[in-house]
């Protein structure tokens, strides 16, 4: 009976113990003469991941999305979207941790915040900005053969 119970202690534990807004900004700096165009604007789009330790075995981690749409120097629109997890990790070996938290913890937020970024546009009187999908390890990946090579982030 003592190993059952050593097996449960000793085994990987994720839980997803709270999703969130941290942030949430739109401006709209040329309206209402934007609402006059007729072209499309050039979309771009930034993200970046932050992950802090809260407890022990709690991370919060953060994924945050800015959105421009602008032509020329005219710009439309910029959204930014702060979206959070807590996140309960514990007995993961080091070398999991890390890619736990910089790909499955993004994974589980984008959908989130690709969600709150169409919403804001549709509020704000623009079309729905439906964000492609994104490949954090690719992301995660790329940033390792940045630190590798010696360069700044």
């Amino acid at each position: 009976m003592s190993d059952n119970n050593q097996s449960q202690a000793s085994s990987p534990m994720f839980n997803i113990e709270k999703i969130y807004l941290k942030d949430l900004s739109l401006e709209v700096p040329n309206a209402p003469q934007i609402f006059l165009e007729r072209e499309a604007p050039e979309m771009d789009m930034d993200i970046q991941t932050r992950v802090d330790r809260v407890e022990s075995a709690i991370y919060e981690v953060q994924l945050t999305i800015t959105v421009t749409a602008k032509r020329g120097d005219k710009a439309f629109f910029l959204i930014e979207i702060k979206q959070a997890g807590i996140f309960r990790i514990d007995g993961l070996p080091e070398e999991a941790l890390e890619p736990t938290l910089a790909v499955a913890c993004p994974n589980i937020l984008f959908p989130y915040a690709r969600e709150a970024v169409s919403d804001v546009s549709v509020r704000a009187g623009f079309p729905p900005v439906v964000l492609q999908p994104v490949n954090f390890e690719m992301l995660y990946l790329q940033q390792k053969q940045v630190q590798a090579a010696g360069q700044p982030n």
